[in-house]
């Protein structure tokens, strides 16, 4: 076998892939959820201008868990709780886009240096220290799939409840504020339910690439349309197929999923790229991301 042979093998392996693909099942019903979560949730963070903040909740978010795993005690809770930590102080000490920045480049260091002095602490499995950075679904059991499926219900009823509202604040805060929408409680909640769809992010690509599923689709959604209707849609398809994609590829390897779900997402934000560019030349209505 030549080293370019063992460096594909290595990659994408698909021996006895019948007998793999079906002990993901609880993943690929995951990663579906998820995938939906992350992609509605990108529209608005690409809205308001927050990837900065999903970078530093994932950081709080990573701290958690890795508490959690010292501890012994459910680790998608521990990123939950780290995340909405997270998530609540920027809300309150950020209303400025200013302030929310400097709270940000606080919070995020902070976060990262506890998440590794848990870690170091932690004497368990090494591959359970890496899949926190990294992501590790492809092992989802029967507790974590009902974490994770709850606390995406609990985000998509948030979401279906406060969409108009919170479309109107995020397009014009100002104008929405004269019309008697609560802009600052509108901005308050949202940055909660961006923190626990960050924790479930997580879960998949690890804390160090979250962005990938709360930012790139929607990013790639915005270049191709701008209706307030196929937006979220494109984006929760984009989030979905790279969530998806990336389980079925890494599930025969021993690579980390994150690679694979944050090539697919980059592929297809390319794509997008491409597309909107032509039809901007051409005349079409896009929205740059």
């Amino acid at each position: 076998m030549t080293l370019a042979q063992g460096f594909w093998q290595q990659i994408f392996a698909f021996d006895h892939y019948g007998e793999l693909l079906a002990l993901v099942r609880n993943s690929l019903a995951a990663g579906a959820a998820l995938g939906l979560v992350g992609g509605l949730v990108g529209v608005f963070v690409i809205m308001r201008d927050l990837p900065f903040a999903v970078h530093g909740i994932s950081e709080l978010s990573f701290a958690g868990a890795s508490a959690a795993l010292l501890l012994g005690v459910n680790v998608v809770a521990g990123s939950i709780v780290g995340s909405l930590v997270a998530a609540g102080a920027i809300g309150l000490l950020g209303a400025r886009a200013r302030d929310r920045n400097s709270v940000i480049g606080v919070i995020m260091p902070f976060g990262l240096g506890l998440g590794v002095l848990f870690l170091a602490l932690y004497k368990g499995r090494a591959a359970n220290k890496f899949g926190l950075l990294t992501g590790q679904i492809v092992a989802v059991d029967t507790p974590q799939m009902s974490w994770l499926l709850g606390t995406s219900a609990v985000v998509l009823v948030a979401l279906a409840v406060m969409w108009r509202p919170l479309v109107f604040a995020s397009a014009d805060a100002e104008v929405a504020e004269a019309r008697g929408v609560p802009v600052r409680g509108m901005s308050f909640a949202f940055m909660i339910v961006l923190g626990l769809a960050v924790a479930l992010s997580v879960q998949i690509v690890g804390a160090l690439l979250v962005l990938t599923l709360v930012v790139t689709p929607a990013a790639a959604a915005a270049r191709v349309t701008a209706s307030p209707v196929l937006l979220p849609v494109l984006s929760a398809v984009f989030a979905v197929a790279s969530i998806e994609g990336g389980i079925l590829l890494a599930l025969g390897s021993s690579i980390p999923i994150s690679p694979y779900v944050t090539t697919i997402s980059f592929g297809i934000y390319l794509v997008c790229r491409r597309f909107g560019g032509k039809r901007a030349r051409t005349g079409g209505v896009g929205v740059q991301g």
